[in-house]
């Protein structure tokens, strides 16, 4: 038998499989196709041309575009087309893609690349709709396509065709909804949350008649739940006033969450979603808040629960949930209360990853108080350093002087970087986060240069120390470079929430690295390598200085040299390299001792070549008791002549 009357009888096979199978229930509810776009590498488009009615629905796809054409929905109709690119979309190789369709909801959902996308918005039930959908004839094989397409799991063919067609049947969906709701079709329920999962929707129009003084409205009780648990809506009179154009407002319930869920990190819809509307008009900023009333399953007390709302404003194509105009109140274990301004689709989303951070003001406190003494440290040292630096000509001082002016920086934006990011938002967040991230890369490779110098001075003792304006260039210009590749690649810097477990509902903004992939994998690749080897680099520097001097009947007897070498120990790197160390059942303790240790480091730099400084009046002036590495170099020539 040829190979292409064998590939064909398979997929007449398939198709005949799919009839029987569609036959033998009811009815055939909803559409999930799925396959692979083979395009080329240019700009790729989707084209959508859809209208109301009920005949057939056609996915196509070409060199680069893919089409969605059909006469299918109850109520929704749009024809446009979209640049994938502004999506995020735009892909140089194959694109898997899924497209689904639920008659009872009127939603028509495309899943492409990863992302979401909604062609047609959920609504109530109408009186007819489109389902049984049946698969038409195949369109020809071509070079750009679909190809493994299939109607669920069911592979239809492996070949590149142009485009598949389905034709649809009107089906009474109002009595199909009934039969749902009273129990005779079996009920699905959401593993994940525990919530039951009907189909269908059920929908509330209130007429706001003169005189109108607020309604409430509840969703019908369905199979599964009680009644006292189902979600309520307050209208308040209000929104009489907002509504200029029409007096009827609309309430949908809707209770299949998983069509609205996103690829939130760690987050998911909770509870119901309800849909609260006026036809034809956008309502705002009410100066008496919508309420609406969620009844749950109790929420361990370490996720955070947010009111949310869909903005289908922005980019009505996404699934995109904000907390922006709406404010959470918990009533109970199984109850929160939503107040939103304004009106679309509203729901619960939880953080599934217990991620709060406990003693949050505490740590806070701490911080500040200690980012401000530290800036007046590094101010008081950088003065006498420059005083110091008038009387002698020490190697060392230009490095204590670059390290006290990264050091002052990072403490002075990072003192400042809660209130900038209430006040800048977004935008200037963007260039404190990234001046942030630039001080703290330049004090880590200052401190690794103070470590590196101490050695050279130690081990290198005859060989002459690199210039100043070495140290600076590596001290203020290696660290831009890490910087601007990252505010080149986008999306790396901007305002970072950090939620209190105390008051899950009132996060501590900063602008730092947002909490997105992209952004952690930068700070890994950074920050933690940075960290990691300053830190192992420092610690073997040190032991090799020390057990180069320690041999020495000078510096064993001098307390100068001991605190010197131990000032440089605590100072260089070691106290961050308690982030290692964060976990266990001391966590909290070692969280509290790095935050105190690396908020006063300016306060304990001065300190040091305080005491150093005393030591050495103390000492009538010695060359061995300097405040500076560079009198390292004097001693031990002294040394070596003796000897």
């Amino acid at each position: 038998m040829e190979p292409r009357l064998t590939a064909d009888l398979r997929a007449a096979l398939v198709f005949f499989i799919l009839l029987l199978s569609a036959g033998s229930s009811d009815n055939d509810l909803d559409l999930s196709f799925c396959g692979t776009w083979r395009h080329d590498s240019g700009a790729l488009s989707l084209n959508v041309n859809l209208s109301t009615g009920c005949s057939e629905i056609s996915i196509s796809a070409g060199r680069s575009s893919l089409s969605i054409d059909g006469q299918i929905t109850a109520q929704c109709s749009r024809s446009e087309v979209i640049p994938l690119k502004q999506l995020g979309l735009d892909s140089k190789e194959d694109t898997p893609f899924c497209l689904y369709w639920e008659p009872l909801l009127d939603l028509l959902k495309l899943q492409v690349g990863g992302k979401n996308l909604s062609l047609c918005w959920p609504s109530s039930v109408q009186g007819h709709c489109c389902t049984d959908l049946s698969h038409g004839p195949n369109a020809p094989e071509a070079i750009y396509g679909i190809i493994n397409g299939k109607i669920k799991t069911d592979l239809i063919t492996h070949k590149t065709l142009e485009a598949y067609k389905f034709i649809a049947a009107s089906t009474d969906c109002k009595a199909l909804c009934d039969q749902q709701i009273q129990g005779s079709t079996q009920v699905n329920v959401d593993p994940a949350v525990g919530n039951v999962q009907h189909p269908c929707a059920h929908s509330s129009e209130v007429d706001m008649k003169e005189g109108f003084r607020g309604r409430n409205v509840t969703a019908p009780a369905t199979k599964g739940r009680p009644a006292e648990s189902s979600t309520t809506v307050h209208l308040p009179p209000a929104l009489k006033t907002a509504a200029k154009e029409t007096s009827k407002v609309n309430c949908t319930f809707f209770n299949k969450i998983s069509l609205f869920q996103e690829s939130h990190k760690g987050n998911r819809l909770f509870n119901d979603v309800v849909g609260i509307t006026v036809e034809n008009e956008v309502i705002a900023n009410l100066p008496e808040p919508i309420r609406i009333d969620f009844h749950h399953d109790v929420i361990p007390q370490h996720h955070s629960k947010k009111c949310v709302s869909w903005d289908t404003r922005k980019d009505p194509l996404l699934v995109n949930w904000l907390v922006d105009g709406c404010e959470t109140r918990e009533k109970g274990a199984k109850h929160t209360e939503c107040l939103c301004n304004h009106l679309t689709y509203f729901s619960v989303l939880v953080q599934m990853e217990p991620r709060p951070v406990r003693h949050l003001l505490a740590l806070t406190t701490i911080t500040s108080l200690g980012c401000a003494v530290s800036v007046i440290s590094c101010v008081a040292v950088f003065i006498f350093l420059c005083r110091k630096s008038r009387r002698c000509k020490e190697q060392s001082i230009p490095i204590h002087m670059g390290l006290v002016v990264s050091l002052g920086l990072l403490n002075l934006l990072f003192f400042f970087t809660g209130v900038l990011a209430n006040v800048g938002g977004e935008s200037l967040c963007v260039w404190v986060g990234a001046g942030l991230h630039y001080t703290l890369l330049s004090s880590f490779t200052w401190m690794g240069v103070e470590v590196f110098h101490t050695f050279w001075l130690v081990h290198m003792v005859f060989s002459p120390s690199p210039k100043a304006c070495v140290w600076h260039l590596v001290g203020f210009a290696l660290p831009v470079l890490p910087v601007i590749i990252l505010v080149a690649v986008g999306d790396i810097y901007g305002v970072r929430e950090v939620v209190p477990s105390d008051d899950v509902y009132n996060p501590y903004l900063m602008c730092w690295m947002k909490d997105t992939p992209k952004a952690l994998l930068a700070h890994y690749f950074t920050n933690m390598t940075a960290l990691a080897v300053l830190v192992i680099s420092g610690l073997v520097m040190l032991f090799l200085v020390y057990s180069k001097i320690r041999i020495r009947d000078e510096w064993r007897q001098n307390r100068v040299a001991f605190l010197s070498i131990w000032g440089l120990s605590c100072l260089f790197g070691t106290s961050w390299g308690l982030t290692f160390l964060d976990f266990g059942p001391f966590s909290h303790f070692i969280l509290f001792l790095f935050c105190i240790l690396n908020a006063f480091q300016g306060f304990f730099l001065m300190l040091r070549f305080y005491m150093l400084d005393w030591m050495r009046k103390q000492a009538g002036g010695s060359t061995l008791g300097s405040t500076s590495t560079g009198s390292t170099r004097q001693h031990m020539l002294q040394a070596q002549e003796k000897s």
